[in-house]
């Protein structure tokens, strides 16, 4: 699988990797030999970037990875998460304190001295006008404790303020056929200030699959069942903020002008990364021949100008109106 620079950070990932929110907890039950194959599949697949995060299970993701890369020569680049255990999730408790307490419990869980990249959980507005914030995870690059640091964010206009930053090197953002958004000014401002960018919930949760219907049903403790109206944490995390049966709609117009023998998430992959300012993307699933389809979506040629038309009819139709304005 080729690979992509990540922003300045000096390491250079695979174009598909692996996002383990799914092996942490919200997406249903997963036990500790699934999860430890899905990690295995993703690294024997050529996977070079893992996402996770210290709320995914409460730390149940980190320590996962930790654990098979133990047993591994393998030497992904590992991206964690801060500031979401935070309670209550207030700018004014993004202090030097809790970061740092947060980055040792990241770094216990994942077994490394130092953490390969470290992200502020898509935090409130507030802190990215909080420089001393920066300043702390400049201080915890200084002190060993991480190498490299970015942001993940709900919104572009977060994006676009975290960039302004010289520490910032990553972001983290949803895009997809559904949230076309980043792709107006802030891919161009990314590329501009070489920042890397990484692509998370590419597959709407699972709307961009075509594996969803009408009749799908979601468990209890399944994001896609009680975050439906944006209960638990942002909606736009969820269906990627698109009404489901306007989603499933959407699913099946783009279904139309996916080539035999390609599925509609290796399609939407490969849309994805016919755009030269993402670095990599980080498509969860607990299912190693899921993981090793979506890692065949790298291989597939560049789209039609007829196919991307479609997909930006698609978009104005059903998305456009849902998601536009807000994210």
């Amino acid at each position: 699988m080729d690979t992509r620079p990540l922003g300045t950070t000096g390491f250079d990932v695979s174009e598909i990797g692996l996002g383990t929110w799914q092996l942490g907890g919200d997406w249903g039950p997963v036990s500790d030999e699934d999860a430890f194959d899905a990690i295995e599949a993703a690294l024997d697949a050529g996977i070079t970037f893992l996402d996770t995060a210290d709320v995914y299970g409460d730390g149940d993701s980190e320590q996962r990875i930790g654990s098979v890369l133990d047993d591994r020569d393998d030497d992904p680049v590992v991206a964690t998460k801060a500031g979401r255990r935070l309670d209550p999730h207030e700018a004014g408790r993004y202090t030097h304190e809790n970061l740092e307490r947060f980055v040792d419990r990241s770094r216990t869980n994942l077994g490394v001295e130092s953490l390969d990249l470290v992200q502020l959980h898509c935090p409130p507005r507030d802190v990215y006008y909080q420089p001393e914030v920066f300043d702390a995870l400049d201080e915890l690059r200084q002190s060993g404790k991480v190498d490299h640091y970015g942001v993940s964010v709900e919104k572009v206009e977060d994006a676009l303020k975290a960039i302004e930053y010289d520490g910032v090197e990553t972001v983290q953002i949803i895009f997809n056929p559904l949230r076309q958004r980043p792709a107006e000014l802030f891919f161009r401002e990314a590329q501009r200030r070489n920042v890397g960018v990484i692509v998370r919930v590419p597959l709407a949760s699972g709307l961009l699959t075509g594996a969803l219907s009408a009749d799908s049903e979601f468990g209890e403790d399944d994001h896609r069942n009680y975050n439906r109206d944006g209960e638990a944490f942002d909606v736009g995390e969820t269906f990627a903020g698109i009404p489901f049966e306007d989603g499933l709609a959407a699913a099946d117009s783009l279904e139309t002008i996916v080539p035999d023998g390609v599925s509609l998430a290796q399609f939407t992959l490969r849309w994805i990364l016919s755009f030269d300012a993402v670095s990599t993307i980080i498509p969860g699933s607990k299912t190693p021949a899921h993981i090793r389809d979506n890692v065949a979506a790298a291989s597939l040629p560049p789209l039609s100008a007829d196919q991307f038309q479609h997909v930006e009819e698609v978009y104005d139709t059903y998305a456009r109106d849902h998601v536009h304005h807000r994210w």
